[in-house]
């Protein structure tokens, strides 16, 4: 099965994919990770996606998840079946608290309005599951996904 968690940073994407990955043994590939696949971007991708294709198929035993921030990522994929997709979200202040927090308690108006952009670009984004992460924790997230899986 291929798995897509996707949305803005520090939604608790990574944290929820590690949790599942644990429980059902997928490989993780988080962002540009795909680019240690092959020299040039563009053999990386193409290795990767026939990973995920190849994680798309029923009678595939392997499981994988893409943790995705950027939206132009998302775009190119276009497996359609046995993808299960996640959009991760949370509250812009509380987005912006978490970023904080990784800055060290500082966060740049520039990266500032970095987030807010892209917040805006995930939110008519569709999925199989919606998780607020400002009220619901990784750990719960992870829960809501497995449930949905089993």
């Amino acid at each position: 099965m291929l798995y897509v968690f996707m949305g803005p940073s520090c939604t608790g994407k990574s944290t929820a994919a590690e949790i599942v990955r644990k429980r059902i043994g997928a490989k993780i590939y988080s962002g540009k990770d795909y680019l240690r696949l092959a020299k040039a971007e563009g053999d990386a991708w193409r290795i990767f996606y026939e990973k995920m294709e190849e994680s798309s198929k029923k009678e595939s035993g392997e499981s994988l998840i893409f943790v995705c921030t950027e939206k132009e990522l998302f775009d190119r994929i276009s497996v359609k079946e046995n993808i299960f997709t996640v959009r991760f979200t949370a509250t812009p202040e509380e987005i912006k608290r978490r970023f904080g927090e990784r800055m060290r308690g500082s966060l740049p108006k520039p990266l500032e309005m970095m987030l807010e952009k892209q917040m805006n670009l995930w939110e008519e984004i569709e999925s199989s599951l919606l998780v607020d992460s400002s009220s619901e924790s990784p750990e719960e997230a992870a829960k809501i996904v497995l449930s949905e899986l089993a």
